[in-house]
């Protein structure tokens, strides 16, 4: 074996997830991986995952019954008993996921190495660095401001500064402070995440070089340590499905949410509707519109012709009452959870409406499918830039996103993202470029971080900010 390497997992289905694939692509490589949730997390785990698993208390104030101290003292008590008496071999590593960076000094009382770990794109990394850099603060309406060693399509301007904060409390329990209070950080501020960095020897992406070449590069030069693009970190048969047959994600995934359809009947529909004709809206577990907004959606998705499958959250509290009369079997309406590796990966889904998290926003990237953003706080704005700007498979719902997005603005973006050929052909070459598997320039990046990790000097640069 290749050493043991520690995971630590956020809070959340977007973390958790990703967390998950990374310890199978470094148990392929002969890693021994221990991956560490916290105990509200145990019953998302799907009976198929065969890697080590450690829960501990929960440490986030938004979970109930968290206990941060116990969760420390959960850690710190696994790793005296199996390395304080010197008689086992250290861990080579511990991979830490962003929100639980506070685990860096335990891991430290140990001699333990630190990778910084992001489950958001390299591209929302360097932007919010970036814009620190620069002072995006004052820029001016009408003003571009560059951010020297990105591209120039990524330039900052008035209006990527405008945007509204989401209502309640930051979900999955991220940092009071920066991009994770649930709403925008000020522009200039340092990111949050950079103090949960700090002492890292390298970084990991959920990304590739195929994706975001110069934003990974543009990271590690900044940190000043590697910058590892290792995903994206989609489950095994997103990108090799069994021979004829659709992807489930129950079994992949281990869900076992409420939904008021079964994968069958999503699948049933879909077979149903023209090659690409379908746009899927969804924004996730976390995040969503207003409920002025959603209504304001509902008029948009009655008038327009397109089929649609809409996921409406269970936290929501918003139900599309008279929707489904009105546009009868050309839309899906689904309340709960919903099949979404399933459903993007259907020949009939053209388009994803969406909030542009990076699990989403790379699940459609993969399967060709153009996207809608409607992004809500932090990292989605940036994600949303990069689908828009640099990929030009997508359309931003409204310029200003500060303001309530209209039923005229989804029908235009809509018949926008939809209709566009020039855009569909584009997103097209990105369903054949990521159609032989899991990116090659991914399993270059998990190699590249065996090797350094494996024969690291005496000596290593850390991520330092002063």
């Amino acid at each position: 074996m290749g050493g043991e390497i520690f995971v630590l997992s956020g809070y959340g289905h977007g973390h958790l997830h990703p967390c998950m694939e990374l310890c199978n692509h470094l148990s392929s490589r002969d890693f021994q991986t221990t991956l560490v949730i916290s105990s509200s997390l145990s019953s998302a785990m799907p009976s198929s995952f065969s890697q080590k698993v450690l829960p501990i208390a929960p440490s986030n104030r938004f979970v109930p019954g968290s206990d941060p101290v116990q969760a420390a003292q959960d850690l710190e008590t696994h790793l005296t008993n199996h390395y304080g008496n010197q008689n086992q071999p250290p861990p080579l590593c511990a991979i830490v996921d962003f929100q639980m960076g506070w685990t860096k000094t335990i891991f430290s009382k140990f001699n333990i190495p630190i990778i910084g770990f992001f489950t958001f794109s390299a591209c929302a990394a360097a932007m919010e660095w970036g814009a620190w850099k620069v002072q995006a603060a004052d820029i001016k309406p009408g003003e571009t401001r560059l951010i020297p060693g990105l591209p120039e399509v990524m330039g900052l301007t008035h209006s990527d500064l405008k945007r509204k904060r989401p209502a309640g409390p930051p979900p999955g329990g991220a940092p009071p402070t920066g991009r994770g209070r649930g709403g925008p950080p000020k522009p200039g501020d340092l990111p949050f995440w950079v103090k949960e960095i700090e002492g890292s020897i390298a970084l990991m992406f959920s990304t590739c070089d195929d994706l975001e070449r110069p934003f990974l590069s543009y990271m590690a030069d900044q940190m000043g340590v590697p910058a590892f693009g290792v995903g994206p970190l989609l489950p095994e048969n997103y990108w090799n499905p069994p021979s004829g047959s659709l992807i489930s994600d129950r079994q992949i995934r281990g869900d076992n949410r409420q939904s008021n359809v079964t994968e069958d009947d999503v699948i049933q529909w879909l077979d149903r509707k023209p090659r690409g004709s379908v746009l899927y809206i969804a924004f996730g577990s976390e995040v969503g519109p207003t409920t002025e907004e959603y209504s304001e959606l509902a008029g948009a998705l009655s008038e327009t012709t397109r089929p649609f499958i809409w996921a409406i959250q269970s936290g929501s509290g918003y139900t599309a009452d008279g929707l489904e009369s009105k546009v009868g079997y050309r839309g899906l309406i689904i309340y709960g959870w919903a099949p979404q590796l399933l459903i993007v990966s259907h020949q009939s889904t053209g388009g994803f409406l969406s909030h542009c998290g990076w699990n989403s926003t790379s699940e459609a990237i993969g399967r060709g499918v153009r996207i809608l953003a409607w992004p809500i706080r932090g990292d989605q704005y940036h994600n949303a830039k990069m689908v828009v700007n640099q990929l030009k498979i997508g359309w931003r719902v409204a310029e200003d996103m500060s303001e309530m997005v209209k039923k005229e603005d989804v029908k235009k973006g809509i018949e926008k993202v939809m209709g566009d050929e020039e855009m569909g052909n584009r997103a097209a070459q990105w369903r054949e470029k990521f159609s032989h598997g899991f990116p090659a320039s991914a399993d270059a990046g998990l190699d590249a971080f065996k090797e350094f990790i494996t024969r690291k000097p005496a000596a290593v640069s850390t991520v330092s900010v002063s």
